[in-house]
């Protein structure tokens, strides 16, 4: 009898903390434009959106990791839709953007003052290394929601928080960081009157609650491994996408395992009847989406 009790209560532990996102006050619409903009997160994220058809823009001026670096990318990418140069630069198409924090930390230039986005391989002693306060991080996050707001007064703006560490900080350091990122956003959130335009999705929290065995980071023990970023695709899924997008993306699957399938004989009968097949398939799919992004190579 006490064995049978044993078993019960060992057979309905819990054996993890699993963080509770209900469900956000938006949802992304099937093939619905996407902007994501932060630190090499943010690509990983960004690449699922791609892989699953969604016309994608990462990070167009390359890694941003603190918020100014961000603000700094949403203001070149108006300046150069005002001035025409890039026609992909379109602020104002993108009702769902991502803006993914990494670190407090930025670097200044010291012939000029100014917080630089790249280095560009230039000698250290050229800058300065500061830390950003939470009232910085803050500010520079309002501005950049601000200018979103101001291209597309329907935006949707996702926070969110990088979950890699930074080892060159040395550990405390790195959480530190983080959570001086965490309070600047709950900060925003506090301090914003139209707090319907403004959402966190706790990617940083999945990744140290539910994930945290070492089993879920890469060889260097920092990054997340490709199961991790998968399985918090998989809740951003279950967050805020809409049942559209999701049949949307259950649609294209198949389709897109068809275009990226590699064969023995490219040259055989059954293989070109296969593509002939799926590029039919392909065409009836974009009349259906006329926005959908193929993989490179495809069409």
């Amino acid at each position: 009898m006490a064995f049978h009790s044993f078993f019960y209560t060992f057979a309905t532990m819990e054996f993890r903390t699993k963080v509770e996102t209900g469900k956000a006050g938006f949802q992304i619409g099937a093939c619905e434009e996407v902007l994501l903009v932060g630190s090499c997160f943010a690509s990983e994220i960004g690449q699922r959106f791609k892989d699953h058809g969604f016309p994608t823009t990462v990070n167009p001026y390359g890694t941003m990791y603190n918020p100014a670096s961000i603000l700094h990318t949403l203001e070149r990418m108006k300046n150069e839709e005002c001035g025409m140069r890039n026609d992909w630069a379109r602020l104002s198409s993108f009702k769902t953007v991502f803006l993914t924090l990494g670190t407090n930390h930025v670097y200044r230039l010291k012939e000029t003052g100014e917080i630089v986005d790249n280095c560009e391989k230039r000698p250290a002693a050229l800058f300065q290394e500061e830390e950003l306060t939470v009232d910085e991080c803050a500010d520079y996050l309002r501005k950049a929601v601000e200018l979103l707001k101001a291209c597309q007064p329907e935006v949707q703006v996702v926070m969110t928080v990088s979950p890699i560490r930074y080892r060159k900080y040395g550990y405390h350091e790195s959480q530190l960081s983080k959570a001086t990122l965490l309070l600047a956003i709950d900060k925003l959130l506090h301090q914003t009157s139209d707090i319907r335009h403004l959402h966190y999705f706790p990617a940083y929290e999945i990744m140290m609650d539910e994930l945290r065995d070492y089993r879920f980071y890469d060889a260097d023990m920092l990054h997340p491994s490709e199961q991790a970023v998968d399985y918090i695709w998989e809740r951003l899924v279950e967050w805020c996408f809409s049942d559209e997008a999701i049949t949307f993306m259950d649609e294209w699957r198949p389709i897109r395992q068809a275009l990226t399938h590699r064969p023995f004989n490219s040259e055989s009968e059954e293989y070109l009847r296969f593509m002939q097949q799926t590029q039919e398939r392909l065409a009836a799919f974009k009349k259906k989406y006329p926005s959908l992004s193929p993989p490179r190579g495809s069409v």
